[in-house]
């Protein structure tokens, strides 16, 4: 019986959360979660559980640089997804190894900061991203927040996310994609340098919203690398977060995560497993 074919290839380089409610491990999830293969380089490793994140410490920029060329020089990613980068030295590495090793599709995921207040990006950090990897983004995914900051706009409604999404376009990235979950009625803005487009949800109320952002850039990466089109692939991830919104749960006493699998607990029968046929591997 012949292997089943290999799915498209999408590589995560992000931060790596204990919780895995965000970051590296988020992604693998929702790549699996969404028909892809998963490879992943960490760039962070961050001091945090559920009430928030505390501290990172970068991985060496030596180390960082040596697995992306080794892994991009043997395997063609289709897509792949950038999310916290942390310190100029990062930014430096990841910029000049996209650039030796072009990929067909790169969303950046703009981590600025946690939602606890804790920088997960300095300065100078912030300033090179947006010289070197704005440009070489196919698509950037900033919420309100990390408009404003690259921006330098107020962005607190749908006329201010277009302003910000054409200054962001003028930048370099095809396509911009501003999240408003935390407006009143959230809407996320698609904006391709000519037209805007507008997406609406009703907002999921519950409290585990840990790792929405990158949740929802590395599913729009996978549907992407399996040759959905930019808008098709927004609108397909925005439905995949949003059930798995309905579906998150609690870890700890701060913000849970999404249930990034929801759709392989959907598939299986139950849960009441009978275990007479297991019997016989009983250890004697």
């Amino acid at each position: 019986m012949p292997p089943p074919p290999t799915p498209p290839l999408v590589l995560t380089i992000a931060g790596f959360d204990p919780t895995s409610g965000a970051g590296i491990t988020a992604d693998i999830k929702t790549f699996a979660a969404n028909q892809t293969y998963g490879l992943a380089c960490i760039t962070c490793h961050t001091v945090q559980n559920t009430q928030g994140a505390r501290s990172y410490h970068a991985v060496p920029a030596a180390q960082l640089e040596q697995e992306l060329e080794c892994l991009l020089s043997e395997l063609s990613p289709r897509a792949a997804k950038i999310g916290m980068l942390g310190t100029r030295a990062t930014v430096e590495v990841v910029a000049r190894q996209l650039e030796r090793h072009p990929l067909p599709w790169l969303v950046l995921d703009p981590i600025y900061a946690a939602t606890s207040g804790v920088r997960l990006c300095d300065d100078d950090a912030w300033k090179l991203l947006q010289k070197r990897l704005l440009p070489l983004a196919s698509v950037v995914t900033p919420n309100l927040a990390e408009a404003e900051a690259l921006t330098g706009l107020s962005v607190s409604n749908r006329a201010e996310m277009e302003a910000a999404a054409e200054r962001i376009h003028q930048m370099g990235p095809h396509y911009v994609v501003i999240k408003g979950g935390h407006l009143e009625r959230p809407i996320d803005l698609v904006f391709d340098g000519v037209q805007a487009v507008t997406l609406a949800a009703d907002r999921v109320h519950t409290g585990n919203t840990h790792g929405t952002g990158c949740t929802f850039s590395a599913a729009i990466a996978a549907n992407l690398a399996s040759g959905k089109r930019l808008l098709d692939a927004v609108v397909l991830a925005k439905a995949y977060l949003t059930a798995a919104l309905k579906q998150s749960y609690a870890l700890g006493p701060g913000p849970g995560p999404l249930n990034h699998l929801y759709r392989l607990q959907e598939s299986l029968p139950s849960r009441n497993v009978d275990p007479a046929p297991l019997a016989e591997f009983t250890t004697r």
